[in-house]
């Protein structure tokens, strides 16, 4: 069983229709993926009838937008309620984070020579719930400034760069607890790449474990070596941790991400769904 537990679509920042990634899962040669796009449920409707119609598991999720020590951590959350109150309503206050930063960058960019506009950044991204900083980046690729979404972060969007522009999201441990109150399991994305593994120290962990119930961590991922997973392995199996492994896809959005390069073990993954259904989550 091939199991590939952290996905996007074009609801937020990927480039595939839900419906589009259920087939390419398929051709992948996956048995179950998990559709967890940035700050949003909105693809998981259409993602589950795919998957019904063509046999894919499809798990719900979605890639929660935290801050640890004020650096930016991402939350995946699996098996969630979304008609959980407290979670949507911090979910809608992420996303208007987002949409509100939109102008700052734009006004950043044309300050240093970009010839850019917010009605481009908002055409591009159509009809998507969680409207960011990849658009922006598409954009300036489209427009040739930057080969690919990497090195617009890298040399203009990403933090310290002349077109960023900060904004709310979600400390870390309400994410948890928002996660766990819609009967949802809390796993951590990628805790040890780019400028999280500065904050996400193993004591880090072990506490958001003990004091509030952090389900997991992400282990095998583009963004960890192989020495990284080793560490991350075995700390995650002595704190009792569900350690999954994904591609993190955003179709062209992103290079070496391709669907199923990573993936979960299905050990790990039959313990991620005995935990949603001990919280009475959806499965």
């Amino acid at each position: 069983m091939r199991i590939d537990l952290h996905t996007h679509s074009n609801v937020s920042d990927g480039t595939d229709s839900p419906t589009a990634l259920v087939h390419k899962a398929i051709e992948a040669g996956l048995d179950v993926i998990a559709l967890t796009d940035h700050d949003s449920f909105a693809g998981i409707a259409e993602a589950l009838e795919a998957g019904k119609r063509t046999g894919l598991k499809v798990l719900g999720g979605l890639e929660m937008s935290a801050k640890y020590d004020d650096e930016s951590v991402h939350l995946l959350g699996y098996g969630c309620d979304p008609r959980n109150r407290d979670l949507a309503d911090e979910l809608a206050r992420i996303r208007a984070a987002r949409v509100d930063r939109l102008p700052r960058m734009v006004d950043n960019l044309r300050a240093a020579g970009i010839d850019i506009r917010l009605e481009e950044v908002y055409e591009h991204a159509g009809d998507a719930a969680a409207v960011g900083r990849p658009h922006v980046a598409d954009i300036l690729v489209r427009k040739g400034v930057v080969r690919h979404r990497k090195e617009a972060f890298d040399t203009w969007i990403g933090v310290g760069m002349p077109g960023y522009a900060d904004r709310y999201a979600c400390p870390l441990e309400r994410a948890i607890d928002l996660v766990h109150g819609a009967k949802g399991v809390a796993v951590i994305a990628h805790p040890w790449s780019r400028e999280s593994r500065a904050v996400l120290t193993a004591p880090v962990i072990e506490r958001l474990v003990r004091e509030y119930g952090l389900d997991g961590i992400e282990v095998d991922h583009v963004d960890h070596d192989a020495h990284t997973r080793e560490l991350l392995f075995e700390m995650g199996g002595r704190l009792g941790l569900v350690r999954t492994g994904s591609s993190d896809y955003h179709g062209l959005g992103k290079q070496h991400n391709d669907l199923g390069s990573n993936v979960t073990r299905p050990t790990a993954y039959n313990e991620l769904v005995a935990r949603i259904r001990r919280r009475g989550g959806l499965v």
